[in-house]
């Protein structure tokens, strides 16, 4: 086996208790580590688009754009956003249009380019692809200008509104609507287009009963990290607080119902890491960042428990089982290190994220400090 490529085992769902061992079905998956000279440091973000990988280069504050799928370990960015050169990569000092602050959720269509600039407390919307370093981005959402970067515009303890944001960690678009985790204020903001002017207000909210209020109710995302709309309309939020995936059958349903399957918990009032078990199985979650609609099912970035799982199809009840996992040889271990003793090119530690497009999928393999590449669904 070459050492640069990883071979992930997915094995097939049974019950928790007294598993056996699982019939591998086996693709390949090789890392990616970006710069040579400047690699990654726990990237959050990843995306793929056509020919293009994008990662959120997190804790060096970059987005990162190759134009075309790298093919080897290491290989310099095409595009580097967030910072001048290859070579910075601390915080700056204030808000600009070309700056970063712990960028997370990716969303492009090739034409367009959307981040959520976490720490900055904004989404930043590039109207064409970027084409140089340092681009500065056409847009912002979340705040009233391309300076400001406080929590709720006022910021901390000032309330939210319409026009502001908190964390928001991930980005999802359809082409023509936007929607915002926006993690810190437990809510998601929905744009029914595009904003094409700095500190557009959203046109709804699902997760709070009005644009103002930011309540905890485990009936409702508790801390929104990341939102996806599926083939058929369905939305999925990753709520890694609740140790769950909330998914509702169509997204315009969520700004007035609770969500009415749950992944990772019984229903909606449980939120036990694991279920409370001391060992992971294939229908619980610890600490779960990301999620990704892929064909019929959702592959689910299952972070704290260092692996990915994939639900095929898409569970209708709560509570499911995974129908395969990939990062571990069963549903049973989930230690980042336990199976790591000899080394990490056959496991996954702590996975914020995950893209599936176009039969390639790609991890943010952030504990590792890399890239997962591989074709998907698995070719045996």
């Amino acid at each position: 086996m070459d050492d640069q490529t990883l071979h992930i085992s997915l094995g097939k769902a049974r019950p928790a208790a007294a598993p056996p061992p699982a019939e591998p079905l086996t693709g390949a998956l090789r890392s990616f580590r970006g710069d040579p000279e400047q690699p990654f440091l726990a990237p959050r973000g990843i995306w793929l688009c056509g020919s293009r990988l994008l990662v959120s280069d997190t804790g060096q504050n970059r987005v990162l754009i190759w134009n075309r799928l790298p093919e080897s370990q290491q290989e310099p960015a095409s595009v580097i956003l967030g910072q001048p050169d290859a070579e910075a990569t601390g915080r700056q000092a204030g808000a600009r249009a070309s700056s970063l602050q712990y960028p997370s959720g990716i969303w492009s269509d090739g034409s367009r380019l959307i981040v959520a600039d976490a720490w900055n407390h904004r989404v930043l919307i590039w109207r064409r692809f970027p084409e140089r370093h340092g681009q500065p981005a056409d847009v912002v959402v979340g705040q009233p200008d391309m300076t400001g970067n406080q929590p709720n515009i006022a910021g901390i303890g000032a309330a939210p509104s319409l026009r502001s944001l908190n964390w928001p960690y991930g980005v999802y678009s359809d082409g023509t609507r936007l929607w915002i985790a926006d993690t810190g204020n437990r809510r998601i903001l929905v744009y029914d287009q595009i904003p094409d002017a700095d500190g557009e207000a959203a046109s709804r909210v699902i997760g709070q009963p009005d644009g103002s209020s930011r309540e905890y109710d485990p009936a409702w995302p508790l801390w929104p990290y990341s939102v996806r709309i599926g083939p058929a309309g369905e939305l999925a939020v990753a709520d890694p607080q609740a140790y769950r995936i909330l998914l509702w059958p169509r997204w315009q349903d969520a700004a007035h119902m609770p969500a009415r399957t749950v992944i990772g918990q019984p229903d909606l009032a449980h939120n036990g890491m694991n279920q409370y078990g001391l060992y992971p199985a294939a229908h619980t979650l610890s600490w779960c960042y990301d999620c990704c609609f892929s064909g019929s099912g959702l592959l689910a970035a299952d972070t704290g428990n260092s692996r990915i799982l994939w639900f095929d199809p898409l569970p209708a009840q709560s509570n499911a089982a995974a129908a395969h996992v990939v990062g571990k040889a069963d549903f049973t271990t989930g230690s980042e290190n336990l199976d790591t003793v000899f080394g990490t090119e056959q496991t996954l530690y702590w996975p914020f994220s995950l893209c599936v497009s176009g039969g390639r999928m790609a991890i943010a393999d952030t504990g590792n400090h890399r890239i997962m590449l591989a074709s998907f669904p698995p070719v045996t």
